[in-house]
């Protein structure tokens, strides 16, 4: 059987305070940006009845990620939002550092009071009360909805920025380090849109 998110976690700040859940994408490849998003869940009730079936979007087909990302925008329930890092703070950060950069640009907008983040490391001097919770995009709903946004957000980018350079197949490996991947660094070098500090690409730069 398979497990479903809650809202326990949520529950447990009281119904006075706007949680938002955190999650973010992209912190593995070798190009693009990293996203995060930020949802709260405005309407428990409602959103059960309509999004019981959100879960982590590692755990979803692309397919059905894709039809829940357009649901979860449109739907009057929650609140949501995505931030950014571009590959130059990647590189002038660290991959850590600006993910969190990305997930305080989620937040801004939403004026929550308190967060709930995917992972074991909460937000570094951010005024806000939050709780970090292992494989939390598995068991709280504002966080497993994040996770779409985040994910989907950046699957689209990928396969955009992947259209300006058709070798690299990122509509497919989403900058991942695949063996197409690879094989096109090795034919044609490196894009802007790579990651300069990781150490494969740091590798092929030092080596030109």
């Amino acid at each position: 059987m398979t497990h479903l998110p809650d809202f326990s976690f949520e529950e447990q700040w009281g119904a006075q305070e706007r949680i938002a859940g955190l999650d973010e994408a992209g912190r593995g490849p070798w190009a693009g940006p990293v996203v995060a998003a930020a949802v709260i869940v405005l309407d428990k009730r409602a959103f059960l009845q309509e999004f019981s079936h959100v879960n982590d979007s590692k755990k979803l087909t692309a397919a059905r990620r894709e039809v829940l990302f357009e649901q979860l925008q449109e739907s009057p329930y929650l609140a949501a939002s995505v931030g950014q890092a571009s590959v130059e703070e990647i590189d002038s950060l660290n991959i850590l550092e600006a993910t969190f950069l990305a997930m305080k640009r989620a937040l801004e907008p939403l004026g929550a009071s308190a967060y709930l983040i995917d992972g074991s490391l909460k937000l570094p001097a951010e005024n806000m009360k939050g709780q970090a919770i292992v494989k939390g995009d598995q068991k709280s709903y504002s966080i497993a909805a994040a996770s779409i946004f985040a994910k989907v957000t950046r699957d689209r980018l990928m396969k955009r920025l992947g259209a300006e350079v058709p070798p690299y197949g990122w509509a497919q490996n989403m900058g991942y380090g695949t063996a197409q991947h690879q094989a096109a660094l090795a034919e044609w070098g490196v894009t802007p849109h790579h990651r300069k500090s990781y150490a494969p690409i740091r590798r092929i730069l030092e080596s030109a």
